[in-house]
């Protein structure tokens, strides 16, 4: 099992939706092909993690069975283990799903809904590396009647509940994810991203995912082609305040952008 090392620098995770709906690349890698090359043009270019997702999750998405997933995904993911040295990570909430993938060597689990009972005992069974994520309601609906007493003490609570319940199933490698734009206002979100630091109380590593997503497209007025400027600065303040790995579609300019943080934050060039 590829295990991950984010002590030293911030670690890049690429993006390779194989969906036909996702908000910004939806339908782009749906053939093998192109999956395939796709990923591995993301590792050129500095991915330390390839993330894999066959259902989108954006806000007003409808769900999959996961047989449907797993036609999607698992060819990809069988390929590309006998190619790439990088973790492959498997966005999914599903317990079979993540069975089947970890079964042919990926490593990782990125699931959106914080990780249930059933899915605990395949991440432990297979002694993975789990990403715990925080969402309010279902994505088909996920954007409406947003409420919270107090944002981030809602987030570390819930975030905090689920890595204890992952611990006593048996997992020992937890990431946890905020989890920006899902169920969260443009406000909550910034609220987020500014308090990252409140999350390493926790102490464990934390994923930030801001990449191409609305809440900078509500601030620039951009549309998703056009949000990199956005993701980057997202990206660098969530750096300066504690994220340990980013999620994001432009590999090449995010991994640029991330070695000037690292080297003003740690002096070391």
């Amino acid at each position: 099992m590829k295990k991950i090392d984010y002590k030293n620098r911030t670690l890049i995770m690429g993006i390779l939706n194989i969906t036909p709906d996702s908000f910004s690349d939806g339908g782009k890698y749906i053939n093998i092909n192109k999956a395939i090359k796709r990923a591995l043009q993301m590792v050129k270019d500095g991915a330390d993690i390839i993330d894999i997702g066959g259902e989108s999750s954006r806000p007003g998405a409808d769900s999959i069975s996961a047989q449907v997933e797993l036609a999607r995904v698992r060819p990809i993911v069988a390929k590309l283990i006998k190619k790439i040295k990088v973790p492959i990570s498997i966005d999914t909430y599903k317990p079979e799903v993540a069975d089947a993938c970890l079964k042919l060597g990926a490593s990782i689990i990125n699931d959106i809904t914080g990780i249930d009972v059933e899915m605990r005992k395949v991440v432990a069974k297979h002694k993975a590396t789990v990403v715990i994520m925080h969402k309010q309601g279902q994505p088909k609906t996920m954007q409406k009647n947003i409420n919270y007493n107090n944002i981030i003490n809602d987030i570390k609570k819930f975030l905090k509940d689920r890595v204890e319940k992952a611990r006593q199933a048996g997992i020992h490698d937890i990431i946890i994810d905020p989890g920006i734009g899902f169920g969260k206002t443009l406000e909550h979100n910034l609220l987020i991203i500014k308090n990252l630091s409140e999350f390493k109380k926790l102490k464990y590593p934390i994923l930030i995912g801001t990449s191409r997503k609305s809440f900078i497209g509500k601030i620039t007025g951009e549309n998703e082609d056009n949000r990199l400027e956005g993701t980057i600065a997202s990206n660098a303040v969530a750096i300066m305040n504690g994220a340990n790995v980013i999620r994001v579609h432009d590999v090449k300019e995010c991994k640029k952008a991330a070695q000037i943080v690292d080297a003003i934050m740690t002096k070391i060039i």
